[in-house]
C-alpha cells in the first residue's frame, strides 16, 4: 500500500480565520492610532502615539497577510511581527500612550495583547503546515 503524503502548504480553516482576524484587528489598531478612540478605548492624542500605534497595527495587518501565503518563512516573519506588536503594546502602556484609567480600557489592552500572543503561539504550533 502506498503511504499517504502529508499535504504541506494547505491552508486550514483555523489558519484562514486567524489570518482574517489578524487583518481586521490590524486595521482596527491602525484606525485607533489615527482617531485615538475606538469603541470607547482611547490612546494619547500625540504624534508619537499615532505613529507607534499605526506601526504596530501595521505589524498585525501584515502578519495576517503573510499567514495567507502558507509559506514557512512568511509564517516565521508573522510570528516576529506579532511579538513586535505585543512588545509595542506593552511599550505604549509603559510610556502612557495607552492610558490605564478604567476597567474597560485595562481589560481591552490585556485581552487584545493576549489574543496577539495566542495567535503567535497558534501559528508557531502550526508551522509544519507551511511550505
Amino acid at each position: 500500500m502506498a503511504k499517504a503524503k502529508k499535504v504541506i502548504g494547505h491552508r486550514t480553516l483555523g489558519i484562514t480565520i486567524i489570518a482574517a482576524l489578524m487583518i481586521i484587528f490590524g486595521l482596527a489598531e491602525i484606525a485607533t492610532g489615527f482617531t485615538h478612540n475606538f469603541f470607547g478605548i482611547s490612546t494619547a492624542n500625540t504624534l508619537t502615539s499615532t505613529i507607534v500605534a499605526v506601526i504596530i497595527g501595521g505589524f498585525y495587518l501584515v502578519a495576517g497577510l503573510l499567514i495567507l501565503t502558507m509559506r514557512r518563512l512568511a509564517a516565521e516573519i508573522a510570528i516576529v511581527l506579532l511579538i513586535a506588536d505585543i512588545v509595542g503594546r506593552i511599550g505604549l502602556v509603559v510610556v502612557g500612550f495607552y492610558p490605564i484609567n478604567s476597567t474597560e480600557q485595562d481589560s481591552s489592552i490585556i485581552i487584545g495583547t493576549a489574543i496577539a500572543a495566542i495567535f503567535a503561539a497558534y501559528i508557531w504550533l502550526k508551522l509544519k503546515l507551511f511550505a
